[in-house]
């Protein structure tokens, strides 16, 4: 707890360009949720680099996120928004929680599989313990509520194993986080293959909508969206890409998928793919012109990154001396 509220913590990664699902399922939420919890929201850099990245361009796309996530209306007096490689603490309590965690926990984690058949030639120790450092972020500011996708569940039960194992051997230590899953939006599909999640490693641009496309491309996009040869609006598994364009359509409006069935009752594809336009393009237009303004006032920004960062640090420390002092490190100097 903290200033009488629950601690939240959730992050993403500063690669690729960040989609309508990133936003509709997650980033969305955070803003309602930063009301109701003491929220720490990190651009998560250290976990970016278990993939090769070009330097210049890591840190230009993790300003720009950081950016997005003021843009979407987190508010950096009330949030605190910052860097993961910027505290310390994420690596320093990483390398403890390392040396409680078992290898076989580590090789049943389905995105260990995944990512290293996509990167064969980089299997690297820190994809391996990747979980083990979002263990860490988590742990790291004694963590009530963690907003997870499904495909989160399983490293979020690591981190709760992690917190109960240390706390079953030097006393209570670590709050044991509890998963918040959102109802609405919570899984936007690909445009082009609605049986897959909207991704942005998607090799197919024309499957996602990203934040900072312009209307013309979100128009291209939603036109060449994937429906099927029935010719009738209905909310049904048996229609997935049609299902996807209505989820997408009431995630932005706020309607009900029933309400958006009443709404285009005989009317065709065509109608539907230009009004889920309009409404996703209705969401994005304010954003992306906050986030060039934002460009512009690189003082207000930089601010921002030191303030919130040196707030983080705080915060990580006290979880920190404590973990150091449990396992037996000598106390540093005042």
């Amino acid at each position: 707890m903290i200033n009488g509220k629950k601690v939240l913590f959730s992050g993403m990664q500063a690669t690729g360009n960040l989609t309508l699902g990133n936003y509709l399922g997650a980033l969305r939420n955070w803003v309602t949720l930063s009301e109701e919890y003491e929220c720490f929201y990190s651009v998560v850099d250290m976990h970016s680099i278990t993939v090769r990245q070009d330097p210049a361009e890591l840190r230009k796309r993790a300003r720009k996120l950081l950016m997005i996530y003021m843009a979407a209306g987190l508010d950096p007096e009330k949030n605190c928004i910052y860097y993961q490689s910027h505290v310390s603490g994420h690596a320093e309590l990483a390398w403890i929680l390392n040396c409680f965690t078992y290898m076989g926990e580590l090789s049943r984690m389905t995105q260990f599989k995944d990512k290293s058949a996509k990167h064969a030639d980089n299997i690297n120790a820190g994809l391996f313990t990747y979980p083990v450092l979002m263990a860490a972020d988590i742990l790291l500011y004694q963590t009530d509520v963690v907003p997870v996708g499904v495909d989160q569940k399983q490293h979020l039960e690591l981190t709760r194993d992690l917190a109960e194992r240390f706390n079953a051997i030097y006393g209570d230590v670590f709050a044991v986080p509890e998963p918040y899953i959102a109802k609405v939006g919570a899984k936007i599909m690909s445009l082009q293959d609605p049986s897959k999640k909207m991704s942005k490693s998607d090799e197919n641009p024309n499957g996602s909508i990203y934040l900072m496309d312009d209307p013309d491309t979100v128009a291209r996009k939603c036109k060449r969206a994937v429906t099927d040869s029935e010719g009738v609006i209905l909310y049904r598994d048996e229609q997935p890409g049609v299902k996807n364009l209505l989820d997408i359509y009431c995630a932005c409006t706020g309607r009900t998928p029933q309400e958006a069935v009443a709404e285009f009752d005989g009317q065709g594809y065509g109608v539907l793919k230009t009004a889920v336009t309009e409404s996703v393009n209705a969401i994005l237009s304010p954003l992306q012109t906050r986030v060039s303004e934002l460009e512009k006032e690189k003082a207000y920004v930089d601010s921002c990154i030191k303030n919130n960062a040196e707030k983080a640090q705080y915060f990580a420390n006290k979880t920190l001396r404590k973990v150091q002092k449990k396992v037996g490190f000598p106390e540093r100097p005042r």
